[in-house]
């Protein structure tokens, strides 16, 4: 198992074990205790706790610093799908595009085969013949129907 992989699943297990649904961490203490370095610590929360990913940081710098993790939570009656939607703005990468689907995959909002689809649907491949200029507002657009068409 990769370092990061380590670090993930640490934070991913402080998240689960609070009562709260709130991890809160102070990066010095967690990379002395797993053995790495600070900023590895900052590689894995900005690459695997984002938005897209279902995930709010909060950060306060100083001697009592720390890093909060918290997972976002859906309200009641409306379609975590339409959170989404409304959340895509005008453009989206080929990246954001794949953390939002797995996250709604690992979240079971959608199915595996859905997942397959949009993910194809959504990769710079399906785009080789689009003019470069133009890709991400397609892909938003794209994901937001195909989004959309789930909900209802």
């Amino acid at each position: 198992m990769r370092l990061t992989d380590i670090i993930a699943e640490y934070i991913l297990q402080m998240l689960e074990l609070a009562d709260d649904g709130e991890a809160e961490l102070r990066r010095n203490e967690l990379a002395e205790e797993l053995g790495c370095v600070p900023s590895q610590i900052n590689y894995v929360i900005t690459s695997r706790f984002t938005p897209e990913q279902g995930y709010i940081v909060e950060s306060k710098r100083g001697g009592g610093g720390y890093i909060r993790i918290r997972r976002v939570k859906l309200e009641r009656g409306v379609s975590p799908l339409m959170h989404i939607v409304n959340a895509v703005g005008d453009d989206i990468s080929p990246v954001t595009a794949q953390a939002i689907i797995e996250n709604l995959e690992a979240q079971k909002l959608i199915s595996e085969n859905a997942a397959k689809v949009m993910l194809s649907a959504l990769s710079d491949q399906a785009y080789r013949d689009i003019p470069m200029e133009i890709r991400d507002r397609l892909r938003a657009s794209l994901l937001k129907q195909m989004l959309a068409a789930l909900i209802t």
